[in-house]
């Protein structure tokens, strides 16, 4: 019986070798290339993850800081009242929104500084807070928002005026009225006697109007009174320094934990290709 010919390049392997092969398990170098690959794999999508979320956050971050951390728009007032010296009267400050739709802006009365003296407490009416010479915040957020207080005139007195917010930092475009803040003094207790004014109708020593564009406009009616840009470095808005404090604090925290997080890998993956169980792995 004639036999067909084999190539002299084939062998024949039995079924039998050809099933244990199959089912032989892989050898010990074979599972430490898969194990380096594994390990390289997770340490490259990890660094690759943090990365990308810290990148996100800086995003967010930068995008917010944008919005809120506009610098105020701050004045420097400064009145001379050697002119009635030794008055008892009274100074009234208030901030107020105007009568058809109004975004939101705040205001902060700073640095206020006299020979003259305070007296009594001040009467507070809708959003205010804080009492002089500290620190004064009036929000636009009701119809009347005023500081009252009564005040034995000196020589002279100065504050600065500082104004924040939406309306300021972005306005929106449908606000339908601005806002406006007022300075006046009295010669009497009871503030209805002003004095140091041209203005015969409302009796302000000066004013500054917040328009619809986010620009401001100062009208100062009064000739013993000087109202100038302030010429220090621009701190923001408190919202603004808690936001960037904690995305500051965040990012710190975010650096500290990747970097950690890089060295116990990379140990990891070292003690592994080298065929170290995971008992002796020390991270």
């Amino acid at each position: 019986m004639r036999k067909t010919p084999t190539s002299q390049t084939q062998e024949a392997v039995p079924y039998r070798s050809l099933t244990r092969l199959a089912n032989r398990p892989p050898s010990a170098s074979g599972l430490t290339t898969l194990r380096s690959t594994r390990s390289t794999s997770r340490f490259t999508l990890g660094a690759s993850d943090m990365g990308k979320r810290a990148s996100l956050f800086i995003a967010l971050f930068l995008c917010f800081a944008r919005i809120a951390s506009a610098a105020p728009i701050t004045y420097d007032v400064t009145v001379n009242t050697s002119s009635i010296s030794g008055t008892a009267g009274s100074f009234d400050l208030e901030f107020n929104p105007g009568p058809l739709v109004t975004q939101m802006a705040s205001l902060q009365i700073l640095n206020f500084s006299s020979d003259g003296t305070l007296v009594g407490s001040p009467a507070l009416t809708g959003d205010v807070s804080g009492a002089l010479p500290g620190t004064v915040t009036f929000d636009n957020g009701t119809g009347l928002n005023d500081y009252f207080e009564g005040f034995t005139y000196g020589s002279t007195l100065s504050f600065q005026v500082s104004l924040f917010g939406p309306a300021l930092s972005s306005p929106n475009g449908t606000s339908t009225s601005g806002s406006t803040f007022a300075f006046s003094m009295f010669s009497d207790a009871a503030g209805t006697m002003p004095v140091l004014t041209s203005d015969t109708v409302n009796g302000f020593a000066f004013t500054v109007d917040v328009n619809l564009d986010g620009s401001t406009t100062v009208t100062n009616s009064s000739a013993q009174t000087t109202v100038v840009p302030a010429t220090g470095p621009a701190v923001p808005e408190p919202s603004s320094l808690a936001l960037i404090g904690t995305a500051l604090a965040f990012l710190a925290t975010l650096r500290l934990r990747q970097q950690g997080w890089c060295t116990t890998s990379r140990r990891r993956f070292v003690a592994r290709s080298a065929g170290k169980s995971p008992a002796q792995i020390v991270a």
